[in-house]
């Protein structure tokens, strides 16, 4: 997989580098050259001067260059109702806004997929992932708009084509009007990942099939759906073990527990990633260990919530695969995955293991190469090595917000949100100086103001 001699090549030098890779290799001063859309080298000192092709030579002097971020759970659409029903727990916070969200369309899913996009971008991130499983009737292509969005940003994605056949007269939590049919939700799912998803080793874009959680799919809606992804060849994502509500809920209607109704659905296995997983005992951590199953965690949300402390130190330690989540921006107003790693590195540290419980390293870890690993794409992206894709990011560290910290990881994750120089995403800049390269920030934030407007009248008048 290794890019071609006479591929363009963009080298960068004199900078901090922390690869990320099984050895966590680091460099106090080296380069990275690309080569296309590939890495084609990493190593310390001076790229090497006879490079041919060479059509841009970065001094990053004062820089930390880490792989792009990877982020493993997030609802797009959540960006156009921020800021509402901010202090009620998961349950209460889902009565309250899905009567809003059943309410979406495709305009309104295109401008919040761009909101969502964009403030992940200039933070840093290279491949972002969109849970999506609002389809209320008559609302348009939804999947197409967001998935357009994420094309036009130039981002690497990953949509979890989300469904929910439960509605409120079943016992669900969604009105009515804005769940599926069994049938309806399987066939425009499948639709979906036979149209868009493209399994090649530098795909930009991959669709999983994911209904949304227990308390609002169907059980046969979770069976046949692991079924399908199965058939067609894609990963499965859902939301699990968030809340002890959610455990109460799982033993009342299935009698048994979420990690135990999981995999009697089929809905363990390494490739099945699930958000959240707060409340895990012994026994499910050690199945998701055994089973390779992934876990988005997603602590700022989780605290937003109230929903607890997962388990991360516990999982990393038993071998569970583990990345980091924005999740939805109606639980996480902030938006940004780079906020992430110091959230995560600092609420385990209130847990359990306290001060042992994560550090600078491997919360970074969890931001990149664990992120790829539960999408499933480790192989391409997550770390800097040669032949991997040209994901990554140059966070600048010789400000007044991070200078006087000598060593750049630490800076990264304990310290400030740090400015991004560059962003690469398949060996293409998307944002320079903390600005995008591929959008318009100033239109989109008029857009998504009007969207939201658009949506709290249409929901006011319902």
């Amino acid at each position: 997989m290794a890019a071609s001699s006479a591929a363009e090549r963009v080298v960068i030098e004199n900078c901090a580098i922390a690869t990320v890779d099984a050895g966590d290799t680091e460099y106090a001063s080296g380069h990275v050259v690309l080569a296309g859309n590939r890495i084609e080298s990493v190593g310390a000192g001076a790229a090497p001067k006879d490079l041919e092709n060479v059509v841009r030579r970065i001094d990053a002097t004062g820089h930390l260059v880490t792989p792009g971020l990877v982020n493993t759970h997030h609802h797009f659409y959540q960006w156009i109702t921020r800021g509402l029903a901010t202090d009620h727990n998961l349950f209460n916070w889902l009565v309250a806004l899905y009567p809003t969200w059943a309410r979406i369309d495709e305009p309104m899913a295109y401008a919040a997929a761009q909101g969502s996009l964009a403030m992940m971008a200039r933070g840093g991130v290279t491949t972002a992932m969109d849970h999506h499983y609002v389809f209320p009737r008559g609302s348009g292509d939804l999947s197409g708009a967001i998935i357009r969005a994420a094309g036009e940003m130039g981002v690497r994605f990953t949509l979890a084509r989300g469904s929910m056949d439960r509605g409120e007269s079943d016992g669900g939590l969604p009105p009515d009007f804005a769940v599926e049919s069994l049938d309806g939700a399987l066939a425009a799912t499948e639709a979906t990942v036979r149209e868009h998803h493209d399994s090649s080793f530098d795909a930009m874009t991959q669709v999983a099939v994911a209904p949304c959680s227990p308390f609002s799919v169907s059980t046969e809606l979770m069976r046949q759906g692991a079924e399908l992804a199965r058939r067609l060849d894609v990963r499965l994502h859902t939301h699990g073990s968030e809340t002890v509500e959610e455990e109460k809920f799982c033993h009342e209607l299935f009698g048994m527990g979420p990690t135990d109704y999981f995999e009697s659905t089929g809905w363990l296995g390494e490739d099945v990633w699930m958000a959240h997983c707060v409340h895990m005992n012994d026994s499910d951590i050690a199945a998701f260990a055994r089973t390779r199953t992934g876990v988005a965690h997603c602590p700022s949300s989780n605290a937003r919530l109230a929903a607890g402390i997962a388990r991360v130190p516990d999982m990393l330690a038993a071998g569970v695969p583990v990345g980091l989540g924005v999740d939805g921006t109606a639980s996480n107003e902030s938006g940004e995955l780079h906020t992430e790693l110091r959230n995560a590195l600092l609420i385990n540290r209130l847990g359990a293991h306290r001060e042992a419980a994560l550090n600078a390293r491997k919360a970074l870890r969890l931001g990149t190469y664990g992120g790829a690993q539960v999408l499933g794409r480790a192989a391409e992206t997550g770390s800097l090595e040669a032949g991997k894709l040209a994901d990554l990011v140059l966070w600048r560290m010789d400000t007044l917000a991070h200078s006087s910290i000598a060593d750049p990881v630490t800076a990264l994750v304990f310290g400030a949100a740090a400015p991004v120089t560059a962003s690469f995403v398949n060996g293409r800049q998307i944002v320079e100086d903390g600005r995008l390269l591929t959008a318009d920030e100033d239109a989109i934030a008029r857009s998504t103001r009007e969207q939201a407007r658009r949506l709290a009248g249409i929901a006011a008048q319902a």
